[in-house]
């Protein structure tokens, strides 16, 4: 038998210690309960029925408080952001408030009047969407057979958005709108394809097969646009009935869980290549035409439109609404973006000027401290968040903190930097200074703005960690512009 390791020696004893102290706890356990019984069976019935409640009381609070430490606080659900829907009258107030800021509003107003234009036309608009040669342009031409449309083989052909009119087999005038395939362009075309399919009615997803990872984040996006989507098989032609029936059932489990209700399979015909034999027995090549198979589609839309006529129309505006806000959002977000880095050049360039202008040692870091509390205050207010002076305190010091650990690397890029220009290499250190708070106010004006923006809110200790950060690639990008800066602040002085 082979001998046992040290360690597992150890493990040994340390157990057996366990269990033996295990073991005096139980017994004397049990003989503090056996002497407790004894007790109470000779005192009154009262103190019996006193020891029990108590210990009835000592049971429930011990499981309140259990069931407090573990419950999530309340603090944590306030932080979640409730979404109210937008409605027009609120949505035109906050264009004209918009407005009254001196922000640009025309892609909006752009949007609010095709809006207008679509209500009043009456037309139901339907975003078609899928991947790169789902069968898309098969669709569209076997719907609407006078429409030219070349169809690739190897790859997708729809590279902008394709707007084709359609009447329904009820009579109802509509627009089919034929999107890029998503994973054939950029990241800029597919969010103006998204927002395609927020102006529209309805969303058509075509694929031809079982979904793929890609595809079912795209229907994920699609099904959370909140309006009807139909998935649509295409190219059934090519399956027996039993892997129809598959397939299908298949899509059909997909899109319950992603809450898409209207799963279909069709056929958009097209040609398929086929040999036939010659009377001398010779083969030959030939595209053999196929019949569309587009009824249950035609019907899926119909009763769509039947059905949800007044509810589509509300969704669509709806969704219209929401997006005209969003961009809202998004160009006072570019404006304030704008206003934070002018500002923090203004500060940055006060910082350089008041370390040229000290006149004493040690007084350039009184007013350094008072630029950044005002820079800090200034930000705070464009981007609307209240801050407490503890809090702006408490990033001042984390800030110098990190200035103290970086001082000589600072102070070193920006002795490199004089050296670019012919004889500044030998002024004095106050010139150094000025370079490096430079760095230092557009490097923690950036970091602050940044933090404002994305949480809404000044956290010390989030701002502090990215000015760390980004503090090595700001003073590389900006050394010659304080370079420049002070020392044309310096021969101002002289």
């Amino acid at each position: 038998m082979s001998s046992l390791s040290p360690v597992k020696l150890l493990t040994l004893l340390v157990v057996a210690v366990l269990l033996l102290l295990l073991l005096i706890v139980g017994v004397l356990l049990t003989d503090t309960l056996l002497n407790i019984r004894e007790n109470l069976e000779q005192a009154p019935v009262w103190v019996f029925y006193l020891v029990l409640s108590a210990f009835g009381l000592f049971s429930l609070f011990s499981g309140w408080l259990i069931m407090r430490l573990l419950r999530p606080k309340k603090i944590l659900e306030s932080t979640q952001t409730v979404v109210h829907p937008v409605d027009e009258e609120s949505l035109h107030e906050k264009l004209q408030q918009t407005k009254l800021n001196g922000i640009d509003t025309a892609q909006a107003e752009h949007e609010l009047e095709k809006l207008k234009q679509r209500r009043q036309a009456g037309i139901i608009h339907i975003a078609l969407f899928g991947e790169i040669s789902s069968g898309k342009s098969s669709l569209i031409k076997s719907l609407l057979p006078e429409s030219e449309i070349e169809i690739s083989v190897t790859g997708g052909t729809t590279q902008n958005l394709q707007e084709y009119s359609w009447t329904s087999p009820a009579g109802d005038q509509l627009i089919l709108t034929d999107m890029p395939g998503l994973n054939e362009i950029g990241e800029n075309k597919k969010s103006l394809s998204q927002q395609e399919a927020l102006r529209s009615h309805l969303v058509i997803y075509v694929c031809d097969g079982d979904l793929t990872h890609s595809q079912l984040e795209e229907l994920h996006i699609l099904s959370e646009l909140k309006k009807p989507v139909i998935l649509v098989l295409n190219k059934t032609d090519r399956l027996s009935q039993a892997e129809q029936d598959l397939l299908k059932s298949s899509l059909e489990k997909r899109a319950k869980e992603l809450g898409i209700s209207s799963v279909v399979a069709i056929s958009s015909g097209g040609s398929q290549q086929a040999i036939r034999i010659k009377p001398d027995g010779s083969e030959e090549a030939f595209l053999r035409q196929l019949p569309a198979q587009l009824d249950p589609l035609k019907l899926s839309i119909q009763r769509s439109i039947d059905e949800n006529s007044e509810t589509l129309e509300k969704l669509r505006d709806s969704a219209v609404f929401t997006l005209i806000s969003s961009q809202l959002d998004e160009a006072r977000d570019e404006q304030r973006d704008q206003q934070a880095l002018e500002l923090t050049r203004s500060y940055s360039k006060k910082a350089v000027v008041a370390a040229i202008a000290a006149i004493t040692p040690g007084t350039d870091i009184l007013i350094q401290g008072y630029l950044a509390t005002q820079m800090v205050k200034e930000l705070s207010e464009l981007y609307q968040v209240p801050v407490r002076k503890m809090d702006v305190d408490l990033l001042l010091k984390l800030v110098q903190k990190h200035v103290r650990t970086h001082i000589t690397l600072l102070l070193a890029v920006a002795g490199n930097a004089l050296k670019a220009f012919p004889g500044a290499g030998t002024l004095a250190g106050g010139v150094l200074h000025a370079i490096a708070y430079g760095f230092l106010f557009e490097t923690l004006g950036k970091s602050l703005a940044k933090s404002l923006q994305s949480r809404g809110e000044l956290h010390p200790l989030q701002v502090a960690s990215q000015f760390e950060d980004n503090l090595g690639e700001n003073i590389k990008a900006s050394a010659g512009f304080y370079t420049r800066m002070a020392l044309k602040e310096f021969s101002n002085k002289s």
